[in-house]
């Protein structure tokens, strides 16, 4: 099972070593340059068959002001047309795009805001992105002695009105959304929240960011849809009812939450395939990337005309999201399709560096360098039990031969006695495999740790700039290589020759090698710090087998 995983890694990651991706040309900040949004206002379609949706592309019929809510972790920008989210900066995260690099990362992409709100009621549907609302004040700030904060819009056309109200805190990434309907008609509605059709790119390396968009739904179980699986202008009406929905890219999410009793939970989420703005390079040539995907939610609201959310706009953090239940933290599983082997190990090991960092008071480089040692530390048991299991099958070695030349054709009778001459000297013919694979699983789990952790991104240590990201230099991938021979060679010392077991001691260190020239610089360091501790412990071993060996002759 761990070769085929490690094989089925291979296939998955080596077409994007040997190809790299290649840069989007004439795009900017992870967007595409001239793209204003997608998707076309609805002719007012029967709220029952869920094809309405709100625009996506704000009206130009009269300017639009924006009103500003800052708190100590974010600054997020309303316009007073259709009360539509147009920022939202995180001012605890660094932007690592070409042209926003240093600066706060912006979560919404120019020209494409979120919030776009549309109300379904008897077989009409109205528009409410193009509304222009009356704030209830210019400047909000969160903080400062201020734990929450209030800001409201108004507004009304042909005798109906709607009132929204945001409240805002200051140490969450997630606010209330509340609101009233009136003049809207008898009976009850359906609010359509346009979530927009893709967060702004804000990493280096844009087509690994877009490779993990996708839209999370929870019902009764934790759901994902990526871009990458629907086709342009094909939509898909997934059904509800949702605690929450949201579109996620590598490390930042968007969300309506629904989860609060005796509120209604989301309808369905309303999912439309928008280009693919984006080429990548591969083994199999190039494909096209997703890079946009409207998204709408539905959230019935009763004849009384009064409705209630949360959204969330933040970081794709473990604990954080954790903290909000529901599963929440699901909304970036680890594993891909091995997630039931590799979830549980990889949130075990998330908790166990970032409970060392908190603690320790360390930087998370010397952290690895720690969680390195000790998971070594804690197999050096097994290490040992596997050098004596490995001792006793090379002195029964030659009875084992004796044993296969006389029974070579009698395959039943051939078992039995290997069993009992496996028995007579207390030889594990699988002795020596265990302590090999246990840490397998651990490195397996820090890949995808690497890959999806936030905690990790932009972390600098000694040369590296960032440990979610490969080694500028190749330092790191060749150091864990040359750690990988080394600890070859020393283990082959007093093991009779085999041309087999040659060709592995310099094959796979520099296959190795070339497999993790790209991979983040942390799980390298952690492979390397891995391999150079486990060297002294495979010295004393090659003495032991030595000394035997020389007790035998």
């Amino acid at each position: 099972m761990i070769l085929a995983i490690f094989l089925m890694l291979i296939v998955a990651v080596l077409p994007s070593i040997l190809f790299p991706p290649k840069k989007t040309v004439g795009r900017t900040g992870g967007q595409a340059v001239g793209d204003t949004g997608v998707g076309k206002p609805a002719s007012a379609p029967a709220a029952e068959s869920l094809t309405a949706r709100p625009p996506v592309s704000p009206s130009v019929a009269a300017a639009a002001e924006t009103v500003w809510v800052t708190s100590p972790t974010y600054r997020l920008g309303f316009s007073t047309r259709g009360a539509a989210l147009v920022s939202a900066e995180l001012l605890e995260y660094r932007s690592f795009a070409g042209a926003d690099a240093g600066r706060p990362v912006q979560l919404v992409p120019v020209g494409r805001p979120w919030l776009r709100y549309a109300l379904t009621a008897g077989g009409d549907t109205a528009a409410l992105a193009d509304w222009t609302f009356t704030p209830g004040a210019t400047r909000v700030r969160v903080g400062e002695g201020r734990d929450s904060a209030l800001l409201g819009f108004t507004a009304e056309r042909g005798g109906a009105r709607i009132a929204l109200e945001y409240r805002f805190y200051a140490a969450e990434y997630r606010f209330v959304v509340q609101g009233r309907l009136a003049g809207f008609g008898s009976g009850g509605a359906t609010l359509l929240v346009g979530m927009g059709d893709g967060l702004r790119s804000v990493e280096a390396d844009s087509m690994d960011d877009f490779r993990h968009y996708a839209v999370v739904t929870k019902a009764t179980k934790t759901q994902s849809t990526d871009f990458q699986s629907l086709k342009p202008g094909d939509r898909k009406i997934l059904d509800g009812p949702f605690e929450w929905a949201g579109v996620k890219s590598k490390y930042f999410f968007l969300a309506g939450l629904a989860f609060e009793e005796n509120q209604p939970r989301f309808g369905a989420a309303i999912v439309e395939g928008g280009p693919r703005t984006a080429t990548a390079s591969s083994l199999f040539g190039r494909s096209a990337v997703a890079t946009r995907a409207p998204v709408t939610l539905t959230l019935p609201v009763p004849p009384a005309g009064d409705f209630r959310y949360q959204l969330y706009v933040g970081p794709l953090e473990y604990r954080r999201l954790a903290q909000l239940g529901h599963d929440l933290d699901d909304a970036n599983p680890y594993g891909g399709f091995l997630r039931p082997i590799i979830q549980p190990v990889s949130a075990l090991v998330v908790n166990i560096l970032i409970w060392m960092h908190d603690r320790l008071k360390l930087a998370y480089g010397w952290v690895l360098i720690i969680f390195g040692v000790l998971v070594r530390g804690l197999l050096w048991p097994l290490n040992q039990k596997a050098m004596e299991s490995s001792i006793r099958m090379q002195a029964v070695a030659p009875l084992l031969k004796q044993v296969q030349d006389r029974y070579k054709n009698e395959p039943e009778r051939l078992q039995r006695e290997m069993m009992k001459l496996y028995k007579e000297h207390n030889v594990n013919p699988f002795g020596g495999c265990l302590p090999m694979l246990l840490p397998m699983p651990v490195l397996f789990a820090l890949f995808f740790v690497f890959a999806n952790t936030i905690e990790f991104r932009g972390v600098p240590f000694l040369w590296l700039p960032d440990l979610a990201r490969s080694d500028p230099f190749y330092i790191i991938p060749i150091v864990m290589g040359l750690s990988m021979f080394v600890l070859s060679k020393v283990g082959q010392i007093g093991v009779p020759p085999n041309p087999q077991a040659k060709t592995m001691l310099y094959f796979m260190p520099a296959f190795m090698t070339l497999l993790f020239l790209r991979f983040a610089s942390g799980l390298n360091l952690y492979y390397a710090v891995s391999n150079i501790f486990s060297i002294p412990q495979q010295y004393m071993i090659a003495r032991r087998r030595l000394r035997e060996q020389g007790k035998r002759t």
